[in-house]
């Protein structure tokens, strides 16, 4: 069964619209999760907001939102915010179509899918649905969620759409200042050879569901171990290995060794006279 819908509206492209849903593509729900307790007690906490000069608990009620301005704040009350009513908080409207190729894997942050919400619309969404595929393109639009407008990425996924909100530019940091250090490298051949040999036996299809989260699950094995009342033993972490150089190490001690063999054979045959081929 589908999950409620975490958003609601109208996907649009020119004169052809349809109602739709967004629901999350992803989740974290099974993670182990923890609550703070009070250690003494075994009692679970609850926050509470104080006012940061007189240090007095502040009721939820008196809570309102503040936007700095200099050294005071202007109170907005959420009502207010509510009032803000622009296209995109309940219409997708596809603004372009651009090749996915172009986007830059930085960008792309939540994914959700698109489905549509009535029979009625079901053919209007096949159109823009089969219009982005047939032309192998993505589409763009905007949409409002969590009271903040993203620019969101439309592409076929199975018998409906998946879009995806893209960070904007401001919030994607240039590479620059952390790649600046690497130097260009004339790598020797044989590390190259090496690394692509590595690559060809490790190479195979992508199967999600063959990752697993060892740190998700050796932290169940303690919890388990803990409720159990079995002492928990410390893990050694492996240390790491520098496979490449080392490999081609070996290789390249091994090479002399036979060549030295040679050279003492044909040191020999000198000594007793006999012809060296």
């Amino acid at each position: 069964m589908a999950q409620r819908a975490y958003w609601k509206g109208y996907l649009k492209l020119s004169l052809v619209s349809c109602p739709i849903a967004l629901y999350p593509a992803s989740s974290s729900t099974e993670r182990a999760s923890f609550h703070r307790i009070n250690k003494k007690t075994g009692n679970r906490l609850k926050q509470q907001l104080v006012d940061a000069e007189t240090g007095e608990v502040v009721e939820k009620e008196a809570i309102v939102r503040g936007y700095k301005i200099g050294k005071e704040y202007l109170n907005v009350e959420d009502d207010e915010i509510e009032k803000i009513k622009i296209e995109s908080s309940h219409t997708i409207e596809i603004d372009s179509f651009v090749p996915r190729a172009q986007i830059d894997d930085r960008y792309p942050d939540s994914p959700y899918f698109i489905a549509p919400t009535d029979q009625v619309g079901l053919e209007a969404f096949a159109v823009i649905r089969d219009a982005i595929q047939d032309k192998g393109l993505v589409a763009l639009g905007r949409v409002v969620l969590s009271r903040r407008e993203h620019v969101v990425m439309l592409e076929p996924f199975d018998k409906g759409l998946l879009a995806t909100t893209l960070r904007y530019s401001y919030e994607v940091r240039d590479q620059a200042a952390y790649f600046a250090d690497i130097p260009e490298l004339k790598l020797p051949a044989e590390m190259k050879d090496l690394a692509a040999h590595i690559v060809d036996i490790k190479t195979t299809h992508f199967d999600p569901s063959r990752f697993i989260d060892h740190y998700e699950t050796a932290l169940m094995e303690l919890l388990q171990a803990k409720k159990a009342g079995r002492e928990i033993e410390p893990r050694d972490e492996p240390a790491p290995q520098r496979v490449l150089r080392a490999s081609i190490g070996a290789e390249t001690r091994k090479k002399p060794a036979a060549a030295s063999t040679r050279k003492r054979g044909t040191a020999k045959r000198q000594t007793r006279g006999e012809a060296v081929p």
